[in-house]
């Protein structure tokens, strides 16, 4: 039986660990805790869906998660799990971070967070889990820098093809669209009452803080730099991303190699669906799963990629239980199906 601990429970990504960890018999919960609270509390006061579990949660104690757990979620903000991280570390914890905190270089992550890293170290040998890139990595890791929600869409969108991607310079365009749950619990209820429910709109055109994530993980897997124009969008959904991908053809093999190549190289991955050529995925083929669903096809010269996932799951809890069960031997679905 795995023992975890959820640092960040009032958070989207922290409601959801927990209904994923309840439905998966290999674990038990051990701690639940928040920065934003001063007294223990019922969890079923904050999220009634729980009453059954007669779970509480309560203000960071990292003692009693140290004394109590065997692997601990790390559901903060970005620039705060860094300084936590490091404690449970050092104490032979197993940590899986769902920030943005352990993703990127040090001098990269200064750039694009504003922010100098205090976690250097543990940085350096942090696993970036994404199941279908780095299985085999994740079965050995300490620390799983859980992957952002727009790069999960996209890599896995791009990783079979990434290989042909010819050296000249290829443009790569992205087009992604998100559900205001993306943005926080805090920012998603800003988003409700300003009117963005009844609104569709831009943000961030090719200066998201997910383009060097991309950017450093589809470069590693092609062996050659890559670089793509990434724009997001805010859909008045509350769940879901669908990522557009356009890549220009030329240079490419025909679109049913294309396809068969990402049918090969999906072929056993339990949370990927490839659909026939042509036929392309619908956010609501993924809400409230941890499924990836991709559709190609090949048009007028450019070769178009449609990827869906829920950004919750796949996107953020899904995708970190996923990679607790590869960590701790369990069944890489349990919970999750």
């Amino acid at each position: 039986m795995v023992k975890v601990g959820i640092v960040g429970v009032t958070s989207y990504t922290g409601e959801e660990l927990i209904g994923i960890l309840l439905k998966n018999e290999g674990v038990e919960i051990c701690s639940l805790s928040a920065r934003s609270v001063d007294k223990e509390t019922a969890l079923a006061t904050l999220y009634p869906q729980f009453k059954q579990a007669d779970l509480i949660y309560k203000p960071l104690d990292v003692d009693e998660i140290l004394a109590k757990c065997d692997l601990v979620f790390l559901a903060l903000p970005h620039t705060v799990s860094m300084t936590m991280a490091m404690d449970f570390l050092k104490n032979g914890k197993k940590v899986i971070d769902l920030s943005g905190d352990y993703r990127l270089s040090e001098e990269v992550y200064k750039k694009w967070y504003k922010a100098d890293h205090v976690d250097v170290g543990n940085l350096k040998n942090a696993v970036y889990g994404l199941p279908e890139l780095n299985r085999e990595k994740i079965k050995t890791a300490d620390l799983v820098s859980n992957p952002g929600c727009y790069p999960t869409s996209v890599i896995l969108g791009l990783l079979p093809i990434i290989k042909e991607i010819p050296d000249n310079g290829i443009n790569i365009v992205v087009d992604s669209k998100s559900g205001i749950t993306g943005a926080g619990r805090k920012s998603a209820t800003e988003l409700i009452s300003d009117g963005s429910m009844e609104n569709f709109k831009c943000y961030k055109a090719n200066e998201h803080r997910h383009i060097p994530e991309m950017d450093k993980i589809l470069t590693s897997v092609a062996g050659k730099d890559i670089e793509v124009h990434f724009v997001p969008h805010l859909l008045p959904i509350k769940r879901g991303i669908l990522s557009t991908i356009y890549v220009p053809h030329r240079g490419l093999a025909s679109g049913k190699d294309i396809y068969a190549l990402y049918e090969k190289w999906y072929r056993n991955e339990p949370f990927v669906r490839v659909k026939p050529f042509g036929e392309l995925p619908e956010v609501k083929d993924v809400a409230y799963t941890n499924f990836c669903d991709i559709g190609i096809t090949v048009s007028r010269g450019m070769l178009i990629i449609v990827s869906v996932i829920d950004n919750l799951l796949k996107g953020a809890s899904g995708q970190a239980v996923q990679n607790m069960n590869i960590m701790c031997g369990l069944d890489e679905c349990s919970g999750l199906i």
